[in-house]
């Protein structure tokens, strides 16, 4: 007998959404092990390494538990475990939204249509800009979402150029997420104020709820 496919799972959880335009929503979350990158500020490093074998039987089974209508596939880097594909489109068959966070270093070609792309493009503040994947741009959709994390006016400049350059606003909602304690959220909003920027603030509700080192939240 063909032994079932598997993914390593760094942990399975029920929270607040803490980020993107759904924040505030209640939310599973399924964070995937594994990443192969190494940003300067990452707030996850416990998923690179961490987790266990499930089959995508047993993911569908501990989300139901929680009988919430949205789930996020998330990292690590979700898309480096190729069952990941299926998985989304299991879940896309039986909950009523289904999100995907993803670096941008990786295609979102293959992901299922109804799965909501949320594609964090690498600032230089990370140290992995290099990485980005430009050709998820053409990709994105008015359902998608592009968050830029940053840590310094330098990334926001960064970021406000690529904003102009790819005309993201047309293609979908954008975040603007000040890197927790190291730029202070009234600085990003006097810029974006500033320059009339048509983007979104987002703040780490969930980091703001429990301490900012929380696991499972």
């Amino acid at each position: 007998m063909d032994t079932p496919p598997r993914l390593q799972i760094n942990e399975i959880f029920h929270s607040v959404q803490g980020e993107g335009t759904r924040v505030g929503l209640r939310c599973v979350f399924v964070r995937l092990t594994g990443c192969d990158l190494r940003c300067a500020w990452c707030d996850t490093e416990y998923a690179v390494a961490e987790g266990q074998w499930l089959t995508i039987d047993d993911i569908l089974s501990r989300v139901r538990e929680f009988n919430c209508p949205t789930v996020e596939v998330t990292g690590g880097e979700p898309l480096l475990q190729p069952e990941v594909y299926p998985l989304m489109t299991r879940l896309a068959d039986e909950f009523e939204t289904v999100l995907l966070e993803t670096s941008g270093a990786c295609s979102i070609e293959q992901v299922d249509p109804r799965v909501a792309r949320i594609v964090d493009l690498k600032c230089p503040g990370s140290g992995e800009a290099q990485r980005n994947h430009w050709p998820n741009v053409d990709l994105l959709t008015p359902r998608d979402e592009v968050k830029f994390v940053l840590a310094d006016r330098r990334d926001y400049d960064w970021a406000k150029e690529v904003l102009r350059r790819y005309d993201l606003l047309s293609r979908c909602p954008v975040i603007f997420s000040p890197v927790h304690d190291e730029l202070p959220p009234v600085e990003l909003a006097t810029w974006i104020l500033a320059d009339r920027l048509d983007v979104r603030v987002g703040l780490q509700l969930h980091k703001l709820i429990w301490p900012p080192n929380t696991r499972g939240v």
